[in-house]
């Protein structure tokens, strides 16, 4: 369902901008050249490409993000600002060597292409949102939400949602109940189980918000299972009593209503987001490209080192828990972890002499590229680990799941101040500068932390 939202809405904005170019090509002709309206090879070649250009546009700003969520002010602002930067651009690429009659003629251009696109974009798009603003408001449709607290809470807060007279998106599905006691009687909302079946029933449920319905002070316990709720991507949901427990990490520009304001996990904007990704994908073909020879002679010093394959496949876990697998060149020997999953260490033999150089220059995660380019990996990210260890780290550290809430990197804080880890207590410490760059990400700290992994590349100083 949403990715036919979200195609629907690309469809729509298509839509807008080739009706959009055509206008304005007209008011160009008729008001400012004060000429015929014949169509030009320029106009056709507009129709064709400056569409594209403004569905580009719209996708680095994060229109199409999660479209089931929109509301008419978000669209308003988004709109607003995505078609200012767009008309700027074309005007200046595409506008300002025509012939005008007069110097005015500029300004009338960029006034009338910004006031065409926008009311136009504008006006197709607040159709669309109001429609589904409406269907959600009338229970037709919402997201999958569980409820998580104290019995008591939780039906009162269920009563009060179910008797609103327009629903804020969330379909109860059921609770689990925060004490692990005392679980409601009543037939009106299903229990589900307690706390510690939280990821069985988010995952059988296909839970997209989750509501914590809980007056408890004990703010160790609200972390740690909003750590847990956050690294699948779930959207968290308080009481506004709760301020005051979550320090600083609240908004309350909640989509329906201001009954429950929303947890932001991710505190990166979709610009940066987009903006990290073109990079991704610009080094990642640029370093294949560049290194290609370079990596057919490691590839074949690793053949003649020891028998085996030349790249190591490896189920890792990504973004929201998804597993993946990561490509590295084989720095041990063929059933190196016959005897189950095991963490390398110093002196450990099972890393062959060629591997020992691929650890310590991180030659042996290049191969990753290709994880980047497939969208699993990210150049800078925290590095994804087996689903072995996030359960034993977890266990001890909770916290440790928010990593997995953002896509993983080829290098991280962790791997540039700490390294390889040799045990789960290494881990843990690694962990926290993973956990110190999550809460302060930027593009200008990630381009700090390739730069200091290029220094241990050249200094061979890999851990």
């Amino acid at each position: 369902m949403n990715q036919t939202k979200k195609l629907l809405f690309i469809v729509l904005d298509l839509i807008s901008c080739l009706l959009s170019w055509h206008l304005f090509y007209s008011f160009r002709k008729i008001v400012i050249e004060k000429s015929d309206l014949i169509y030009t090879p320029n106009f056709y070649l507009g129709l064709l490409f400056v569409p594209l250009f403004w569905i580009g546009l719209f996708s680095l700003q994060g229109t199409y993000i999660d479209v089931k969520r929109l509301y008419r002010i978000k669209i308003l602002k988004k709109s607003f600002l995505g078609v200012l930067i767009g008309s700027m651009l074309i005007f200046f690429l595409l506008i300002i060597d025509d012939s005008i009659p007069n110097y005015k003629a500029y300004y009338t251009s960029f006034y009338g292409l910004f006031i065409i696109h926008f009311v136009i974009v504008f006006g197709i798009r607040t159709l669309f949102t109001t429609i589904q603003v409406r269907r959600i408001q009338n229970r037709k449709e919402g997201f999958n939400t569980l409820m998580i607290g104290e019995p008591d809470k939780v039906i009162q807060l269920y009563t009060e949602l179910n008797q609103a007279p327009k629903s804020i998106g969330n379909i109860i599905l059921g609770y689990l109940n925060l004490s692990n006691s005392n679980t409601i009687t009543s037939s009106e909302i299903n229990y589900l189980g307690s706390i510690n079946e939280l990821n069985k029933i988010v995952n059988e449920n296909k839970i997209e918000d989750v509501i914590l319905a809980t007056s408890t002070t004990d703010t160790k316990l609200l972390s740690e299972l909003i750590a847990k709720i956050a690294g699948k991507g779930i959207h968290i949901k308080l009481l506004p009593d709760m301020f005051d427990l979550i320090t600083g990490h609240v908004k309350s520009d909640n989509i329906y209503g201001t009954l429950l304001v929303d947890l932001p996990i991710d505190e990166f904007t979709p610009w940066q987001k987009s903006i990290k990704r073109l990079i991704d994908i610009l080094i990642s073909v640029i370093a294949l490209i560049l290194l290609f020879p370079f990596l057919i002679i490691i590839a074949f010093l690793i053949v003649r080192n020891s028998p085996g394959p030349i790249f190591y496949l490896q189920e890792r876990i990504g973004k929201n828990g998804r597993p993946f697998e990561i490509i590295k060149f084989r720095t041990m020997i063929v059933d190196a972890e016959k005897n189950g999953p095991q963490l390398s260490n110093t002196g450990d033999q099972r890393i062959t002499s060629i591997g020992i150089f691929l650890r310590k220059t991180r030659i042996d995660e290049f191969p990753q590229f290709l994880n980047v380019l497939k969208g699993e990996m990210s150049l800078v990210g925290p590095r994804p680990e087996r689903q072995y260890f996030i359960d034993l780290i977890s266990q001890q550290e909770p916290h440790y799941l928010q990593l997995t809430s953002v896509t993983p990197g080829i290098t991280s804080w962790g791997q540039v101040k700490f390294g390889y880890a040799e045990n789960v207590e290494e881990m843990i410490r690694r962990m926290k500068y993973d956990l110190v760059y999550l809460k302060n990400r930027s593009l200008t700290l990630d381009f700090k932390i390739m730069f200091y992994t290029i220094i241990i590349i050249l200094k061979a100083k890999g851990k």
